[in-house]
């Protein structure tokens, strides 16, 4: 593995284009409800950006093999696991949602997402965006030199399927810098003590795909989108993170990030 070591400098940058990014959830927040668009809530998010003096990382992202990214954001609703295209279809009450947000702040990328509920949702859809939470958090929990990389993943697998809940495998968490995927790759599954080892100045995403259902996903027709294939619901929640010579920090954090769990502050 090639892992880039960000220097101060860097890390600077870095806090600052993560916080941009959550500041665009920050400002969508407030206009998600049941009746809205998810084309609308891209435009939202792309003025957004606009004003902050940001853009946006996918529009027009286009890796080996996909055609260009249409949304300024990915927007993956209730059996979407991932790469949802922002389209027509009104939200209804009951939908859950993931805003997936990468800006781009003088070369640096900035990238995480949250989970909306619109409206009264289902018990069993809060129970599995709470839990998708905790699961992040307990993941983010095992960062600080010295750790290895399997740590966290093995930790986020066990605490899902002990709750009856499975991880998408095919994605992961991921290095991000001046490029918006750099190694490592950031499993949420594995071996305890296995993996990369941990060091200061690294930064990554940990970002756990969790089903309902089962874990198997596919691909849409559009070349984009991934759905559970049992049409279960998914969740996800994305912080970017820095290894400190201490422990962790969390870069995506905004003035209305949603307070960490109980079991982090204590």
């Amino acid at each position: 593995m090639s892992i880039i070591i960000k220097d101060a400098a860097g890390i600077a940058a870095m806090r600052e284009a993560c916080r941009l990014a959550s500041e665009v959830l920050d400002a969508i927040t407030p206009h998600i409800r049941p009746g809205i668009t998810t084309l609308e809530i891209d435009r939202l998010a792309a003025q957004h950006m606009q004003q902050q003096g940001t853009r946006s990382a996918t529009i027009g992202y286009q890796p080996p093999g996909y055609p260009p990214y249409p949304g300024h954001v990915c927007t993956s609703v209730n059996h979407v696991v991932c790469h949802g295209i922002p389209n027509e279809r009104p939200l209804k009450k009951g939908d859950v949602l993931n805003v997936d947000v990468t800006v781009i702040k003088d070369g640096w990328f900035g990238d995480t997402s949250r989970m909306f509920e619109l409206g009264e949702c289902s018990v069993a859809a809060r129970r599995l965006n709470r839990l998708t939470y905790e699961a992040m958090w307990l993941g983010i929990m095992q960062v600080r030199p010295g750790a290895r990389l399997g740590d966290i993943g093995h930790v986020i697998q066990k605490f899902a399927e002990g709750h009856g809940l499975s991880v998408v495998r095919e994605y992961c968490g991921h290095g991000v810098g001046q490029s918006f995927h750099e190694d490592p790759q950031v499993l949420h599954y594995g071996k305890a003590g296995t993996g990369e080892e941990l060091e200061p100045g690294m930064i990554f995403t940990i970002e756990p795909m969790i089903n309902l259902g089962r874990r198997d996903v596919k691909s849409l027709g559009d070349g984009w989108t991934v759905v559970t294939k049992d049409h279960s619901l998914s969740a996800q929640w994305e912080h970017s993170v820095l290894v400190t010579p201490t422990g962790y920090e969390v870069l995506t954090l905004s003035a209305g990030s949603p307070p960490p769990p109980d079991f982090v502050k204590a």
